[in-house]
C-alpha cells in the first residue's frame, strides 16, 4: 500500500471514531466561490436547530474563513491544546480557524500540508459531543481542502450550491462529479440568488449530476444586509425559514 494512501486510511479511521456521536454529516459545496455556500450552510444549520435537532457548524474554509462574520461571533477557541472546543451561537456549536487567530481579517497564508493538518484537527480533535447534524461549509475549488474532507470525513453527502449564471452551473457540475467519483452522495442542488423560477442552467447542472433541484433561495437584499450585521435570516424571517426548512426535509433524519 502506498504510504500516502495508508495515511489517509489511518486518518479516516481515527476521524470516524471521533465523529461517531454525530448522526449525520452534511457538506455544502461548490467549485465556484461567491455562490452562497456559507449563506446556505448557516441558514440550513439554524433551520435544523429550530426543528429541535442538535447541530454543529464547521467552517472548513481554513485559509479564508468568514462564517463567524455571518454569525456576528468574536469569541476565540483555546488554541494550542486539544481537543478543540466549539463555541455556541444560539444553541448551534460552531468551529472556525477565525476563532484561533488574533485577527480574523488578517490573511492566513498556509501551504497545502498545513491546511490539511488543520482540517484533520477540526475533524478528528474537536469535541463536538452528540449531534444530530454537523453541517460542513467547504471552501470552493477541487484542491486539497475539499479533497481531504471527501476522503476522510465520512460525510453522508453534499448539497451543491449554484446560482443562475451558466459559469456557476458549469463549476457546480465539476464539484458534483468530483464528489461522485470519490463515492460521496449528492442530496441535491440549491440555486442561490434565484429569480422567479429555477434557471435552465441550474436544471441542466442537476441533470448532469443525476440529482434534483431541492431548493431555491431568492435574490433578496435582506440576506446580505443581515449577513453583514451577523444576523441569521431563518431566525428572524418566516419566509426564509420556510425556504431552508424545505431544503432540510431532503436530508436524512
Amino acid at each position: 500500500m502506498h504510504p500516502s494512501f495508508e495515511g489517509v486510511l489511518k486518518h479516516r479511521t481515527a476521524i470516524k471514531e471521533k465523529l461517531s456521536k454525530i448522526k449525520h454529516k452534511i457538506g455544502v459545496y461548490s467549485a465556484k466561490g461567491g455562490v452562497g455556500k456559507t449563506t446556505v450552510a448557516v441558514n440550513l444549520a439554524f433551520a435544523l436547530h429550530k426543528k429541535g435537532y442538535r447541530v454543529g457548524l464547521l467552517d472548513a474554509d481554513v485559509d479564508c474563513p468568514n462564517l463567524v462574520m455571518f454569525l456576528g461571533m468574536d469569541g476565540k477557541m483555546q488554541a494550542g491544546t486539544l481537543p478543540l472546543r466549539p463555541l455556541e451561537k444560539d444553541g448551534v456549536k460552531v468551529a472556525s480557524t477565525a476563532m484561533l487567530v488574533d485577527d480574523e481579517k488578517s490573511p492566513i497564508i498556509w501551504r497545502g500540508p498545513l491546511i490539511v493538518k488543520m482540517l484533520y484537527d477540526f475533524l478528528g480533535s474537536t469535541e463536538w459531543g452528540e449531534l444530530d447534524y454537523l453541517i460542513v461549509d467547504l471552501p470552493p475549488g477541487t484542491s486539497d481542502s475539499p479533497l481531504t474532507i471527501m476522503q476522510v470525513a465520512n460525510l453522508d453527502g453534499f448539497i451543491i450550491v449554484t446560482t443562475p449564471q451558466k459559469i456557476a452551473a458549469v463549476n457546480s457540475v465539476r464539484a458534483g462529479l468530483m464528489a461522485k467519483r470519490l463515492g460521496v452522495h449528492i442530496f441535491g442542488v440549491v440555486e442561490n440568488l434565484s429569480g422567479s423560477r429555477v434557471s435552465e442552467s441550474t436544471n441542466e447542472a442537476a441533470r448532469a449530476l443525476g440529482a434534483e433541484v431541492i431548493g431555491r433561495v431568492p435574490a433578496d437584499s435582506r440576506l446580505p444586509e443581515m449577513a453583514d450585521s451577523g444576523r441569521v435570516p431563518v431566525m428572524e424571517l418566516h419566509d426564509m425559514e420556510i425556504v431552508f426548512t424545505n431544503i432540510a426535509r431532503e436530508l436524512p433524519s
